[in-house]
């Protein structure tokens, strides 16, 4: 029999002790308890009579750290293999028995075990160092006993313990020496009452031929330990079932040599995740993940039902799983970082808080291509031409000087939410309403027509004002229309590369009223729908009906002549009232009047800082060449523009 109790103490109701401690009794009395033996020595003759195996524990602080030094009875063993000293596990202290009770014992064990990180007691260490020595744990220490007390064996290799021989037979253990219990319910068939024991009411040959391991299983006195099945169970009984799997060779199975493998295996399984990665899905990479780590699961339980070997699951499934994870947040911040890119890149075309609210709400975005109104604008630098012959031996000049004019002048379009379409050359085509709404897309058109010509002209002065050298400074001028109309907005192009553009007659016509504004010496031009729209809003001069090339249908054109203040003044007002007489005079073949009124028109645009003599000067040349000649029964006051 194998004791779970250690003996470390004299018996307090021994009959010498309760003579010493009590000197109120009488003198016959005393003399007599002092004449019978100790309930040690009763003890020690007890365990004389059979093969007793006494339980030994150990404690992390004691002897050792006072200094004093003791001998500890070494059990007779043998080793196999390279010194297993540096791969088991080590008591600093070890509480022993009476050595009353020691000297006629036949063996001594350790019971004490070690619960998981987690609390649960799943393995038990069956050999282990104790203040320097080896010592078997309680259960194998009894088997040896039971089986004639042979020495036992410790068998080692370069990955640890390998294994305990013991009564002939090798009992397979991890590196550090422990082993893993299979444990089942608790059964009460296992157990036999002490007290009944002692009363009598157990059968005479109920413990013959059996190993009797002697322990405690009250509550109260906190020897219960959490185990895998999830209920406490007595530390004694952990001891009986770790001496059952090994009688009947049931113990779970695990190799020293495991962890090495399993990290080769998680190695070659997060490594095939690695490759398949970027070929795969998202989708399908996780369904692959999740069907291979489901199949590495199915595998480990398979061999510990078949084969009670213990193949680790966890650590290889979530080092897949996390590098899965680790994959997919790589591929998702490449992906933001591609999305950043197109957004920055998309942002050069639209104003960022266009860009924001479309990275909030992606339906406001249509793929594809879809009708609505659009207010289109086309800007171009008049006289490109001769301005780029004074950059003929700098070309690098001329592109700065582009680069810093195009800024300039995209600025307005992105500060009033307009979308750059596309630069051409030195032109620049955008429009409003697109992708997102916009309801007051013909204001902010025109807004950003009348800032793009006070910003070249800010540009220019700039440019005189950080003249370094005597080479002339040509200023720059440009000429900008806006027509509001139907058209066709989206993504065009090929399968492999496609804008984001506007299409339709709206677009063409914007673009041949640009070509008109130096014709008509005018900054700023818009259609008819879009005059239509800001009337009221904005400085606007009707100018003329012009068919332009490619279209059947005559267009009435305004100059877009500056904002709602001077919109408001007397001054323009009757600037607009000379206009529409001098258009009426003109349109009716009254020549004389159109002139007298055409001259007047110049004077009160003189009046107003604006510039009308281009525009004066072009009906005059037409007011005198048609007066020179007959007129046609057919004139209905539409200039035909056979230019773009």
């Amino acid at each position: 029999m194998a004791f779970d109790i250690v003996f470390s103490e004299p018996d307090r109701l021994s009959p010498d002790l309760i003579a010493a401690d009590n000197p109120g009794i009488s003198r016959e009395l005393r003399s007599q308890l002092l004449q019978l033996p100790s309930n040690d020595a009763v003890l020690a003759q007890s365990f004389s009579r059979t093969r007793v195996v006494l339980g030994e524990t150990s404690v992390r602080s004691g002897l050792q750290a006072t200094g004093i030094e003791r001998e500890i009875e070494q059990v007779p063993h043998a080793i196999i293999g390279p010194d297993p000293k540096p791969y088991l596990l080590k008591f600093p202290e070890l509480v022993q028995n009476l050595p009353i009770l020691n000297e006629v014992a036949s063996g001594r064990g350790v019971f004490t075990v070690l619960p998981d990180a987690d609390g649960v007691y799943r393995r038990v260490p069956v050999v282990m160092m104790v203040e320097g020595a080896l010592r078997l744990s309680l259960s194998l220490e009894l088997l040896r006993i039971a089986t004639g007390g042979d020495a036992f064996a410790v068998r080692s290799n370069d990955a640890g313990i390998d294994g305990v021989v013991v009564a002939g037979q090798v009992i397979r253990t991890q590196g550090d020496g422990t082993v893993w219990t299979r444990f089942s319910a608790s059964d009460p068939n296992r157990f036999v009452s002490a007290a009944d024991l002692l009363e009598g009411r157990v059968p005479q040959n109920r413990l013959a031929g059996h190993l009797v391991l002697v322990g405690t299983s009250a509550i109260g006195l906190e020897d219960f330990r959490a185990t895998p099945l999830g209920v406490p169970m007595a530390g004694v009984e952990i001891h009986a079932q770790l001496l059952e799997n090994v009688l009947s060779g049931t113990l779970l199975q695990r190799e020293n040599t495991a962890d090495g493998k399993e990290l080769l295996l998680t190695a070659a399984m997060t490594i095939l995740v690695i490759a398949l990665a970027p070929m795969l899905h998202a989708g399908v990479l996780i369904v692959s993940t999740l069907a291979l780590v489901s199949a590495y699961g199915i595998y480990s339980y398979l061999m510990f039902l078949w084969q009670g070997q213990l193949v680790d699951p966890t650590f290889p499934i979530v080092a897949t799983i996390l590098t899965v994870m680790l994959m997919s947040s790589t591929n998702y911040l490449r992906e933001e970082r591609r999305k950043n890119r197109i957004r920055n890149a998309f942002g050069q075309y639209v104003t960022p808080a266009l860009v924001a609210q479309l990275t909030e709400s992606m339906d406001a975005l249509k793929l594809g291509g879809e009708r609505r109104d659009l207010s289109v604008l086309f800007s171009d630098v008049r006289g490109f031409t001769t301005l780029s012959e004074g950059f003929r031996d700098d070309p690098q000049g001329l592109t700065k000087l582009m680069n810093e004019l195009l800024t300039v002048m995209s600025q307005p379009i992105l500060d009033s939410g307009g979308t750059i379409d596309k630069f051409m050359g030195d032109a620049v085509m955008a429009f409003w309403n697109a992708p997102l709404d916009d309801q007051d897309h013909p204001r902010s058109a025109c807004r950003a027509a009348l800032e793009m010509v006070r910003s070249v002209e800010e540009f220019n002065a700039t440019r005189m004002a950080n003249q370094t050298d005597d080479a002339p400074v040509h200023p720059i001028h440009i000429g900008v229309a806006v027509n509001t109309g139907p058209c066709f907005v989206g993504n065009m192009g090929s399968n492999s590369r496609f804008d984001y553009t506007a299409l339709g007659d709206t677009v063409n016509v914007a673009s041949r009223l640009e070509g008109q504004t130096k014709y008509y010496g005018m900054s700023i031009i818009i259609g008819e729908t879009t005059a239509r729209q800001v009337d009221g809003e904005f400085a606007l001069l009707e100018l003329d009906l012009v068919r332009v090339k490619g279209k059947t249908e005559p267009e009435r054109i305004f100059g877009l002549m500056g904002d709602a203040r001077l919109a408001g003044s007397d001054a323009f007002r009757a600037l607009t009232g000379i206009s529409t007489r001098m258009l009426g005079a003109y349109r009716a073949g009254q020549w004389e009047t159109a002139g007298n009124l055409i001259a007047e028109m110049e004077r009160q645009g003189t009046v107003l800082g604006l510039d009308l003599r281009d525009y004066c000067t072009l009906f005059s040349t037409r007011v005198r060449r048609l007066s020179d000649t007959s007129l046609d029964p057919d004139w209905d006051g539409v200039y035909d523009a056979l230019e773009k």
